[in-house]
């Protein structure tokens, strides 16, 4: 062992309290000069880390209507060339800076998220910079990356949980077809994917791109907060968006609740699929009891009533769990629920979920699960609050839906205070089996046989 030389010290963090009070406390807020709004939250990381995310919101319904596909692949072709940089020196410089830098996004966003150091962050702003305000749009990226996505969407056509997602989201949410948020079939995709042309996507940057007072974008980790707040104004404080932004408002669709069984030849799991969309916004005063609920019914994954039933005690099913999420802005809530099986379970599975949720509707949870549930509710709220990554992805949303931390705090303490009364009178109303849709994909002929 003469010779044996130990890794380089790697910096060490500070036991950073996650709490909303101290992480109001700790963070500052300001506006960039075009409109966009700016969150800078610092502390000492293990190995001087950085999160950093732009949530860049654009354009508005008429901008937008029928631009779906060419928002798509502008987002997508942003870090394939600039005119200082091709798409593998771009990809050279971030990983010489120790930088992931994800660049993603639709017809009214694009998502920036960036994970790096402290003696990198600078050049990995201004890098990003480059490459968000001075694409190139190369034609040969163009068909590289149409050769991607296509050769993506053909693998997915077979595959169970990607047809039923798919099948899931055209019933729930119909959009018409000019709407961004149009959930298009598989032959649909792939010939949008075909049509889409490079005049098409440049235009749409060149009409739609910048900040608008819809763009927010965080810092949290290793940094100094002056100089990357100067740097952010340098960088992004002058450039604007052409067109004003207008919020794509959401829309509850009232649909017929469906139960559907798509084949998928050949696969030896099987997907399953059910819920609904109803009336509801995260300051409704019954959210609280349905976000606890929801995680008795399937949120805790191997705890939760589904889970138990399903995983641990009938053994039909590889994964289950359910979901529960309710608009900040819209009066949308979506209650969802998910397994993956065997294809000749399906019965079993769905006779199961069904009994599963008419006992919480006419039973209700205990007293004794709603204590064990409030613990490992308030301690992943913790946990995650205490992810760089998860929480500068919050601070960044929270700018744009002109909130701050106290607002978990104030949620969190009306969490605790739920009495078994309260939480199984709002399961009982929000709860509706006829409204649930299902929607399974497998091989279920094959199981048949």
């Amino acid at each position: 062992m003469k010779d044996y030389k130990g890794a380089e010290a790697v910096a060490a963090g500070e036991a950073f309290d996650p709490s909303p009070a101290n992480i109001e406390a700790r963070t500052s807020r300001s506006d960039l000069p075009n409109g966009g709004k700016l969150a800078l939250l610092p502390k000492k990381t293990r190995g001087e880390s950085v999160e950093v995310r732009f949530m860049l919101r654009f354009g508005n319904p008429a901008s937008v209507s029928g631009k779906g596909q060419s928002g798509e692949f502008a987002a997508m072709m942003l870090n394939k060339g600039t005119s200082l940089h091709t798409r593998q020196q771009i990809k050279d410089e971030f990983d010489r800076l120790k930088a992931n830098v994800n660049f993603f996004g639709s017809a009214t966003m694009t998502n920036v998220n960036i994970t790096t150091t402290r003696p990198n962050l600078a050049e990995v702003l201004k890098l990003t910079a480059e490459v968000l305000k001075d694409p190139t749009f190369p034609a040969e990226e163009l068909e590289k990356l149409k050769n991607e996505q296509l050769a993506n969407l053909e693998s997915g056509r077979s595959e169970p949980q990607a047809i039923a997602f798919r099948k899931f989201s055209q019933h729930i949410s119909p959009y018409p077809k000019t709407d961004p948020r149009y959930t298009p079939s598989f032959d649909e995709k792939s010939a949008d994917i075909k049509a889409v042309t490079l005049d098409e996507i440049k235009k749409f940057y060149k009409d739609t791109y910048g900040i608008t007072n819809g763009s927010t974008i965080s810092v949290v980790g290793d940094f100094d907060a002056t100089e990357i707040k100067n740097l952010m104004n340098d960088l992004f404080g002058k450039w604007k968006s052409p067109v004003s932004y207008g919020r794509l408002e959401g829309k509850l669709f009232p649909v017929a609740a469906t139960n559907q069984a798509i084949e998928t030849p050949d696969k030896a799991n099987a997907f399953f699929m059910a819920g609904y969309n109803f009336e509801m916004r995260d300051d409704h005063p019954d959210y609280p009891a349905m976000l606890l609920g929801n995680y008795m019914l399937g949120g805790g994954f191997l705890n939760s009533r589904l889970a138990v039933r399903i995983r641990q005690k009938e053994g039909i099913s590889y994964g289950v769990g359910s979901q529960f999420s309710a608009n900040s802005i819209d009066p949308i809530a979506t209650f969802m629920t998910f397994a993956i099986y065997a294809p000749e379970n399906l019965e079993r599975l769905e006779k199961a979920f069904q009994e599963e949720i008419n006992k919480v509707i006419t039973e209700g949870f205990t007293a004794e699960e709603i204590s064990a549930a409030k613990s490992g509710w308030s301690q992943s709220r913790t946990v995650g609050r205490a992810q760089d990554a998860g929480l500068s992805g919050t601070l960044a949303n929270y700018l744009f839906i002109k909130r701050d931390l106290m607002w978990d705090a104030d949620l969190e303490k009306k969490v605790a205070a739920l009495t078994p009364e309260q939480i199984n009178a709002a399961m009982k109303k929000y709860l509706v089996p006829e409204k649930i849709n299902y929607i399974k994909a497998g091989d279920f002929a094959k199981a048949k046989k």
